[in-house]
C-alpha cells in the first residue's frame, strides 16, 4: 500500500480538525475498529467542516450535493475506547465538484485518510459551482506541501 504524501501527515495542515469518539459496537472480530465506523468517522468529519460553509447552509432550494466517489486509504488499526482526532479540508475545486480531503489520527499516529468527490448539482443536473460557493471552499483549503 503506498504511503500517503507527508503533507497528509500533518493534522496542522487542514483547517478544521475534531476528536470523535470510537464505540465497542465498532469493533470487528479482531477487536479492531472496523471499516464501516471508518466511513462513518470520517463523514462525522466532513459534517464538521462542511457547516463551516455559509455558502452550503444558505443555498438555493434547487441546489444539492452529492458524494460521487469516496476513497479510504487504511494504514493502522484504530481501537476503542480511544478518540480519534479527523482533520479536514478542501482540495481541488472543479467546475461542478470539489474533494474533501481527510486524515485520521489515533494516539499521535495517522491511521487512514480519505478523499471525497462531492458533485454540486442544481435541478438535477451538474452545474457550475457558484461563486460565493468558490470563496467558501477556498477559504477552507488543505495545505498541499
Amino acid at each position: 500500500m503506498p504511503k500517503p504524501e507527508g503533507w497528509r501527515l500533518d493534522p496542522g495542515n487542514y483547517p478544521v480538525r475534531g476528536d470523535f469518539q470510537t464505540r465497542f459496537q465498532d469493533l470487528d472480530v479482531n477487536g479492531h475498529i472496523n471499516n464501516v465506523a471508518f466511513a462513518a468517522l470520517f463523514e462525522g468529519g466532513r459534517v464538521m467542516l462542511n457547516r463551516q460553509v455559509d455558502a452550503l447552509a444558505n443555498r438555493p432550494s434547487n441546489e444539492r450535493t452529492v458524494v460521487g466517489d469516496l476513497h479510504i486509504s487504511y494504514l493502522g488499526e484504530g481501537n476503542f475506547p480511544d478518540l480519534v482526532h479527523i482533520a479536514s479540508g478542501f482540495g481541488r475545486l472543479g467546475r461542478t465538484s470539489w474533494t474533501i480531503h481527510q486524515a485520521m489520527f489515533q494516539n499521535g499516529r495517522i491511521i487512514a485518510t480519505c478523499d471525497t468527490v462531492i458533485i454540486c448539482r442544481t435541478d438535477g443536473q451538474a452545474k457550475p459551482l457558484r461563486d460565493e460557493l468558490r470563496a467558501d471552499l477556498t477559504a477552507r483549503m488543505a495545505k498541499q506541501a
